[in-house]
């Protein structure tokens, strides 16, 4: 039988075709899997920070209507910056087709597909993101956590026992019961505990309302924080991921060093017994450049009682050619979000990361894709915004002044920063 088409039916029927394909409700095995395997399980799995697993379709299934709602509204996969993709080597955002893939499958039923499409689930390092570390060094003795009351900041020393020095290439720290261990920093100290070296000092800007200050003055050292504890070289804390560091570069423990690890317990109502620990992978070469973490505060904060928006400023200018290689804002429960500009020797200015939305619950490492370069004599200047309102439904109490404090009911302005300075290593020959 001969069809003959008109024009417009022809039109429409080439239209349609490709629509239809278009339209096709995703299946969890074939479309839906390979996103969560990419973007979600490194969490969502057994004994991980995620609350559910999401690895087989029935462990996802009963959250189709969750996930859907988390992901239209941006709030998972969990991230706080503005900046664009490719800003940042772990940005978690999802790319659009992605979120338009999850949407549509949990729209329409969620159904599981073919069990044949399902890919193989990943591989992991029974619980390192390293993977198997070189070195695991542990907490000498378990901490007990109360079920309730404020728990002081505790020290844990843990003796490296290196014979000669050690280049780290990546760096994890477990914690023993994440329930009860707010965060982690480990700092490394030396033999005969030499003061750490820096390549920028703090400098003095103007919070509103105060008087104008020279930028270039620099800044007294401030109380409550880098006391004797030695040289920072890792953090954990809820959404921090383990740090690997670029090829080419790696953070230097020298032999002798004993680890000092800081750590937040809070009590959650349910007793708890911690034994956390530290995982190191080895450089398989001496690195040409040497990475330093660190940080900067402003300890002086003060929010007044009803602020719904206060401004507080903090500035480091450094004294060295360098590059940074991450930023980690961190305040505690009345922090709404973050600025940080690069101001450079001729007065031009960058901004560098905006969190508009801060998240106390899941606080990010923002690891830029390509290092910073700061010129000697350039500022990061870190403005940090406070909600001390009866808007802020996490607020412990709108009617009190608050200032700088290690409790989660008190805050920080606190900057954690990775860098390497720009003068290479003078280790000698690289060695194969």
């Amino acid at each position: 039988m001969l069809i003959r088409w008109t024009l417009p039916a022809l039109a429409a029927a080439i239209v349609t075709l490709p629509l239809a394909a278009a339209d096709a409700v995703p299946t969890f095995t074939k479309d839906v899997a390979p996103i969560l395997n990419q973007n979600c399980v490194t969490c969502h799995r057994p004994n991980d920070i995620g609350p559910m697993a999401l690895l087989t379709y029935e462990q996802v299934r009963p959250w189709a209507a969750s996930i859907r709602e988390k992901v239209s509204s941006g709030e998972m996969p969990p991230w706080h910056s503005t900046d664009a993709h490719g800003t940042f080597s772990n940005d978690r955002r999802l790319s659009a087709a992605d979120k338009d893939t999850l949407l549509r499958w949990a729209s329409n039923g969620a159904p599981q597909g073919n069990p044949k499409d399902l890919p193989a689930p990943p591989k992991f390092a029974e619980g390192w993101e390293i993977g198997t570390p070189d070195l695991v060094l542990t907490m000498p003795k378990s901490y007990d956590v109360p079920d309730k009351g404020t728990v002081n900041y505790q020290y844990f020393q843990i003796p490296t026992n290196f014979t000669e020095d050690k280049w780290i290439q990546a760096i994890e720290v477990r914690p023993g019961v994440r329930k009860v261990v707010h965060h982690i920093l480990v700092f490394n100290r030396e033999p005969g505990n030499p003061a750490p070296k820096s390549a920028f000092m703090p400098v003095a800007i103007a919070s509103p309302g105060d008087a104008p200050v020279d930028p270039s003055k620099p800044k007294q050292p401030q109380p409550g924080f880098g006391t004797g504890t030695g040289t920072l070289i890792a953090t954990t804390a809820p959404g921090t991921n383990a740090m690997w560091f670029a090829p080419g570069s790696a953070v230097k423990i020298k032999a002798g060093s004993t680890l000092l690890l800081q750590v937040h317990y809070t009590a959650n109502g349910t007793a708890a017994t911690d034994l956390s620990k530290v995982g190191f992978i080895f450089a398989k070469e001496a690195p040409k450049q040497e990475v330093h973490n660190s940080a900067f505060v402003n300890a002086m904060l003060k929010l007044p009682p009803g602020s719904d928006n206060q401004e507080v400023n903090s500035a480091i200018q450094f004294n060295e050619d360098s590059h940074i290689t991450a930023l980690f804002p961190h305040t505690h429960l009345r922090g709404k979000s973050w600025q940080y500009t690069l101001v450079y020797p001729d007065g031009r200015r960058e901004e560098i990361l905006s969190v508009p939305k801060y998240d106390f619950n899941w606080q990010t490492y923002y690891i830029f894709t390509k290092p910073l370069a700061v010129p000697k004599g350039s500022r990061i200047e870190a403005v940090a915004h406070y909600d001390n309102s009866t808007n802020n439904k996490w607020n412990p109490d709108p009617t009190k002044e608050v200032r700088w404090g290690e409790q989660t009911w008190q805050e920080m302005q606190y900057t954690g920063i990775t860098y390497t300075v720009d003068e290479p290593l003078m280790t000698g020959s690289i060695q194969k």
